[in-house]
């Protein structure tokens, strides 16, 4: 027979698993909090506002949004990571701290694949190799032309050094063989308006903060940097299409929770997901911002990460890329 100290250990087990259970079926029971690690206004702050109504309504309860910006999104990440794993707090969280800041920053007080539970893509932003109209370059083909008669005299701007953006500039450069001169800003704005001026001749960008000077013409596109084409640029070819296979450059967005949150919590987020963006008129809100829309499962967002990080660290340490 068991003795009673094992019974007693069983019967614990038991009830913690009972009580996980109840607390899954009664998720949730009081209001849901979006942590956005930025500032309002910017493409994570406007992803969370768009679907917070329409999560909140088939959660049957209220999202709030709330802002964290700090550190380039490493506090409010960290707040996440650290907050009780019970689906009340998630991230909206963005490729900058989850798969571009463990590679720039030492010491970060969060590790992105272990203090999450990934729920779901929520949408990808494409990124864009712009060209400024005084620049005389209009193609891809043009591009390099004038990268290999000129090395290291061709500008590309970036938001800032240790973006996205930036590791999508060396991983271009690299993969061409060419040498490219990167100018990185604070912001897409300010870079935006150095290359409107001609200050400098390219830049990648993401398609939702440079979409409006594209369709008014007065950027030239040269290419899209996801394997599939921009929903909002379907003519604009992307450079693995232009012969630079397996390029694959982007701003994941999704919601996360804390490591540790129930599965049947993150399922039934990971279902309220599915059900959001099932929505036409927040997909459709996605697409006239340059993006594309879609959920995912848990392991398939997790799976992301991972490739993301992976591929950042890879071209960091080939590249010997400093930061700081």
């Amino acid at each position: 027979m068991s003795s009673p100290a094992v019974y007693c250990a069983a019967l614990s087990i038991a009830l913690l698993g009972s009580t996980a259970i109840q607390a899954a079926e009664n998720f949730p029971s009081r209001p849901v909090r979006f942590v956005v690690p930025y500032a309002p206004g910017g493409n994570v702050d406007i992803t969370a506002r768009t679907i917070a109504p329409k999560f909140g309504e088939l959660l049957g309860q209220t999202v709030v949004v709330d802002n964290r910006p700090g550190a380039g999104g490493n506090l409010g990440a960290s707040l996440v990571a650290k907050a009780t794993p019970d689906g009340y707090t998630l991230l909206v969280g963005s490729s900058g701290p989850l798969s571009v800041n463990p590679v720039i920053f030492n010491n970060l007080p969060y590790d992105s694949l272990k203090d999450f539970a990934p729920i779901s893509t929520v949408q990808a932003v494409p990124l864009v190799l712009l060209a400024s109209p005084r620049a005389g370059i209009a193609s891809i083909k043009d591009l390099i032309a004038s990268a290999k008669k000129n090395p290291g005299k061709v500008t590309m701007a970036s938001a800032g050094a240790g973006t996205t953006n930036h590791f999508a500039i060396e991983l271009f450069a690299n993969m061409a063989g060419v040498k490219i001169l990167h100018v990185p800003y604070k912001g897409s704005g300010p870079a935006l308006a150095e290359l409107l001026g001609g200050q400098v001749q390219t830049m990648i960008d993401q398609l939702s903060a440079s979409i409006g000077y594209v369709k008014d013409g007065r950027l030239k596109v040269l290419a899209v940097t996801t394997p599939q084409r921009a929903a909002a640029l379907p003519d604009v070819p992307t450079l693995d299409e232009l012969g630079y296979k397996g390029y694959n450059a982007a701003t994941l967005l999704g919601l996360l929770a804390p490591a540790g949150t129930p599965k049947a919590v993150v399922a039934k987020l990971n279902q309220t997901t599915f059900k959001t963006m099932e929505d036409k008129a927040i997909s459709e809100r996605f697409r006239t911002l340059g993006a594309n829309p879609g959920a995912s499962t848990p392991e398939e967002f997790t799976k992301r990460i991972r490739d993301e990080l992976a591929q950042w660290r890879t071209l960091v340490k080939k590249l010997n890329l400093k930061f700081g």
